[in-house]
């Protein structure tokens, strides 16, 4: 009787979890096995945000710091309800934002003191209107006294929260095709109001998410939106104007916010979903919420006005009464599964920075990426980068279980990635069940079983030489079933052509930008090595060079130093911190400093298997590389053009005195090796590949 993918996925999970901790315990001990098994179980998730508020205290004047030269120009339009106002005037107050803003207030011909009191709170331009024209009249009044290159329009009952204003404005600095943008609603008691919002085609619309979480992970992505509410968006003052302002057919108001975003999208523009940008809206505060009678009848009113303005793109709209999903709003787009073991860290190792750029070319290409770690955590600002980037990164307590996740997500996929051959066991039966429409890619990331075995090889160590040959057995059974395999070097699919002559083999391998080419020779000096320490080949190496080629490299120049970065180090390798000239520096947020103040950049792996990122990082920004063969395997380098090669020790520190002494050598070898990274392991060299693999039809 066949047993149950579910079965098989726990199954699995615990064999993986067994044969993965006793090879640890054997390779790296018990300490740094029990972190390892601490990370795999860990079940982080995004805390919820506290809300600020201002405290209620009696009015008196007070100041805002803002500028007479702003980036931003703050509208708020006003109609009494002095109490909202203050509150809102009082946040910003509090928390200004870095960049430079106006506060712009029109005052609608308020029927209490509300002109009066504006008076006293210094820094605000306030304009007041003879008559009540309501919210588009003064909107586009004070959009029209406007000085910044953003116009952001805010009501009166809100209470933005900090980093709100940045968080929009980074977003058009990070999408050049950002037309407007919206930010998070939530009420005072923290249910989120709006994660953008949703049109039918009858014109009528859904404030998505709302009375949900707001940490959910369905609303904790950058996201285009059919519309934003009003309340809090962001546009470039050119466009606003160039579009017209708020449409005036739908005086006093509604509708005007989801009339703008059509014409945003109309001129080509994309209307985008900020999370990062947090503001508490007390709706309905100065409006009511009634739609018989009152300001909210023209919003049953104006939706007429609305369909019949934007009938065509009504057309490609979902049908009224539908449920909006993640499936829905993405449907016009392919939708691509990646798992891995963990969420990528692209700052500490370089399986993470390829999976990220990975993610970075597929949104570029078109495609919508849904990220799930197999350990189901997220991971603070790793997760929150991906979420900018506008991944939909799943975990705990949202994806309750990986099984139940996906038998309800499963057949929105067209392609699903699973990297490592541990996750992949675990992961394949389950997608062949609920996603059996999906192309299935298994990612080698390297191949583990030709890193086990060189390791083992090394040392001599029999039991290790059998423990990769169930590796072996493993990956092999996890490319017969798979649709197609990625590997990352030229080496690893020769390999795969006799291992497994029947399976589709492609290679994808590490994806960098290059960076700015750094100072010249004469403005560096010493030595850098980075790569992690979970990894046993960075261990190994670090110790070889220690101990056996550095002291030859001191020798003969004294005042050398060797900066070794990497987390997660072992005690073997802090202690090396003792020898003379050996900087451990452990992991550190910024690598720029030591990129652009090294002279070179050492890759002194004895085995291994892949691409080596570090040594294409280094090259990438102009650091010229000395390597061993195991750490050039698969990289399209030479020796004596592209980088320096030397696999013993006496020759090693040769190669690395040799290439620290001669300039004209070191600027031959940094901009081949530049050369070599742009033909062969950038963004650009990738897109072929992976246009074919990902986005070369729905199934």
């Amino acid at each position: 009787m066949p047993i149950p993918a579910e079965a098989r996925f726990w199954i699995a999970r615990g064999l993986g979890l067994w044969r993965r901790g006793w090879a640890s315990l054997r390779n790296r001990g018990l300490a740094a096995s029990w972190q390892r098994l601490k990370l795999h179980f860990r079940r982080g998730t995004v805390p919820a945000q506290a809300l600020y508020a201002p405290q209620p205290a009696p009015f008196a004047g007070f100041s805002i710091a803002t500028a007479a030269a702003p980036r931003a120009s703050i509208v708020i339009p006003v109609h009494g309800a002095f109490a909202h106002t203050l509150a809102c005037l009082r946040a910003l107050a509090a928390h200004p934002p870095r960049a430079s803003f106006e506060l712009i207030v029109v005052d609608d011909a308020s029927p209490d003191d509300t002109l009066a009191k504006l008076a006293r709170v210094d820094g605000l331009r306030v304009h007041a209107r003879e008559t009540n024209g309501g919210f588009i009249a003064a909107c586009n009044d004070g959009a029209a006294l406007a000085r910044g290159e953003f116009l952001v329009f805010l009501n009166n009952d809100t209470v933005p929260q900090p980093g709100w204003l940045d968080a929009m404005l980074e977003t058009f600095e990070r999408h050049a095709d950002a037309g407007l943008v919206g930010a998070k609603l939530v009420y005072p008691d923290g249910r989120l109001q709006e994660a953008g919002g949703v049109v039918f085609a009858d014109g009528s619309g859904w404030n998505y998410g709302r009375g949900e979480s707001p940490d959910d992970c369905r609303f904790a992505y950058l996201r285009d939106a059919d519309y934003c509410s009003g309340a809090a968006i962001a546009i470039p003052r050119t466009l606003f104007e160039r579009l017209g302002g708020f449409d005036a057919r739908y005086a006093p108001a509604y509708y005007e916010d989801t009339d703008l975003a059509f014409a945003v999208r109309g001129a080509g523009l994309r209307v985008l979903y900020q999370p990062a940008s947090l503001v508490v809206h007390d709706e309905g505060a100065t409006s009511g919420t009634d739609l018989a009678q009152g300001p909210k009848a023209a919003q049953v009113r104006n939706q007429s006005v609305f369909a019949r303005k934007w009938q065509e793109a009504l057309r490609e709209q979902l049908p009224a009464g539908t449920i909006p999903t993640p499936a829905l709003l993405h449907r016009a787009r392919p939708q691509i599964l990646i798992v891995d073991a963990l969420t990528p860290q692209p700052d500490r190792d370089s399986g993470s920075l390829r999976l990220v750029n990975l993610m970075r070319l597929l949104i570029g290409e078109g495609a919508h990426v849904v990220f799930l770690p197999a350990n189901r955590s997220a991971d603070g600002a790793y997760t929150e980068a991906l979420q900018q980037l506008g991944v939909e990164c799943w975990h705990a307590p949202y994806a309750a279980g990986i099984p139940a996740w996906l038998r309800e997500h499963g057949p929105r996929f067209d392609v699903a990635m699973v990297s490592r051959h541990y996750v992949a066991s675990e992961f394949l039966p389950l997608l062949r069940k609920h996603a059996p429409q999906a192309k299935l890619l298994f990612d080698t990331v390297d191949l583990h079983y030709l890193r086990e075995r060189r390791a083992a090889e090394l040392s001599g160590d029999r039991v290790a030489l059998r423990a990769a040959q169930r590796t072996r057995e493993l990956e092999l059974g996890l490319i017969a079933k798979a649709d197609a395999t990625l590997v990352v070097s030229d080496t690893e699919r020769a390999l795969l052509a006799d291992d497994a002559p029947q399976a589709d083999v492609r290679i994808l391998s590490n994806l960098h930008a290059l960076g700015a080419q750094g100072p010249a020779w004469s403005q560096r000096k010493d030595l850098l090595f980075v790569g992690g320490f979970r990894h046993p080949p960075n261990v190994d190496a670090v110790l070889w060079f220690a101990r056996e080629v550095f002291p030859r490299i001191r020798a003969a120049r004294p005042g050398m130093q060797f900066h070794c970065i990497g987390g997660d180090v072992p005690a073997e390798v802090q202690a090396l911190s003792a020898i003379d000239g050996i900087r451990i520096h452990g992991h550190v947020p910024d690598l720029q400093p030591w990129l652009d103040g090294c002279r070179l950049s050492v890759a002194p792996l004895r085995y291994g298997a892949g691409v080596k990122g570090k040594v294409n990082q280094a090259m990438a920004h102009g650091l010229p590389v000395v390597a061993t063969s195991p750490a050039v395997e698969g990289m399209h380098l030479v020796d004596g053009r592209d980088a320096l090669v030397a696999d013993d020790a006496g020759g090693f520190a040769d190669a690395v005195l040799r290439l620290h002494g001669d300039e004209a050598l070191w600027n031959r070898i940094a901009a081949n090796g530049r050369d070599n990274v742009a033909r062969h392991f950038s963004m650009d060299a990738a897109r072929d590949v992976v246009g074919e693999l990902f986005l070369s039809g729905r199934r």
